[in-house]
């Protein structure tokens, strides 16, 4: 979540005059996050979130993202619903850019998350995952690893002030995860973002997900290898280095809901691999072309060098449970 977009009191009176939900009492930007405007709306009776779809997010793949949380939603997985306007739809118009309206999650996310945490949230993953099974919806990952290329192409060697021939590693990098690549693991739709901002927990308990919009179909332990990057690695005198209880706890928990399977065991490190490129790229872009009057925290991109060299040195399975 970010502020790219900024809205004044008209757009509020036509939000007001579209949904069904009375008056706006207070509105304000969202600063987390680094790809979609978002606020918290409040009505009388009604707490709501506002997403504006910034260039990032393709048209065609947002009746998808409504269908997935209004799907969870009714299968009893806690996360934000969209809500209908007076036409019925769940899309509209702000400042020209696509838009819609969700429900507000209670709770916050976690500062800092134990490994009793990463049980819970490798749980909840799992229990996700066996949900999405049950909604026949589909989208091609837009950041899979066949199609990195397109956002490694854009960010020039500017890039390397951050580490030493960063531009020509990534590319590198890239073309042995290619290859490497495992070919037919289980998949299904996954999340695809699961930081810790994405993940609320409330009264100490895992509560829910939130901020779907990089939801695809990929391969389930990539979701999996996607969370101990986000959430199982610790800052130690400047270097990120994976705390191996929390990523036990985290797959640990996972496998309560759904067991890994050997050839998912056998990939896992390269999935990590491949999920750590993944931001690195994007936040190498982020850091260099994110516009300087946007409301909005950027996130260096050394800490995902710090990770992907990490698991280079890693090739088994058990190495991530301790």
């Amino acid at each position: 979540m970010a502020v790219f977009t900024k809205i004044d009191k008209s757009d509020i009176n036509k939000i007001e005059n579209n949904f069904n939900l009375g008056i706006v009492k207070k509105y304000n930007g969202i600063k987390k996050g680094i790809e979609n405007t978002n606020y918290f709306i409040e009505f009388k009776n009604k707490k709501t979130i506002l997403t504006i779809f910034e260039k990032r997010v393709d048209k065609k793949d947002l009746p998808f993202f409504m269908k997935l949380m209004y799907g969870l939603s009714k299968l009893k997985i806690v996360c934000p619903s969209p809500i209908k306007n007076k036409k019925g739809s769940y899309l509209f118009k702000i400042k020209g850019k696509s838009a819609c309206l969700v429900t507000f999650l209670k709770g916050k996310d976690k500062k800092k998350l134990s490994p009793s945490d990463c049980r819970q949230i490798g749980k909840n993953v799992a229990a996700l995952h066996k949900a999405t099974k049950k909604l026949k919806i589909n989208r091609k990952n837009s950041l899979s690893i066949n199609l990195l290329h397109k956002i490694s192409n854009k960010i020039d060697k500017k890039i390397n002030k951050l580490s030493n021939n960063l531009k020509t590693n990534m590319v590198s990098d890239l073309e042995k995860l290619k290859k490497n690549w495992p070919k037919s693991l289980p998949n299904g739709v996954i999340h695809s973002d699961l930081f810790i901002d994405n993940i609320f927990f409330y009264k100490k308990k895992f509560y829910g997900f939130i901020d779907f919009y990089f939801s695809c179909t990929d391969y389930y332990a990539y979701e999996l290898a996607t969370c101990v990057n986000a959430l199982c690695f610790d800052k130690k005198i400047n270097k990120f280095i994976l705390n191996k209880r929390k990523s036990y706890n985290l797959i640990k928990g996972y496998e309560t809901k759904r067991k890994l399977l050997k050839n998912e065991k056998n990939a896992f490190s390269t999935l990590c691999k491949g999920s750590a490129l993944r931001y690195l790229l994007t936040r190498a872009y982020d850091y260099l072309n994110t516009p300087k009057n946007a409301i909005i925290k950027k996130k260096n991109p050394r800490e995902y060098l710090d990770k992907l060299n990490f698991h280079k040195k890693i090739n088994k399975f058990s190495e991530y449970l301790g």
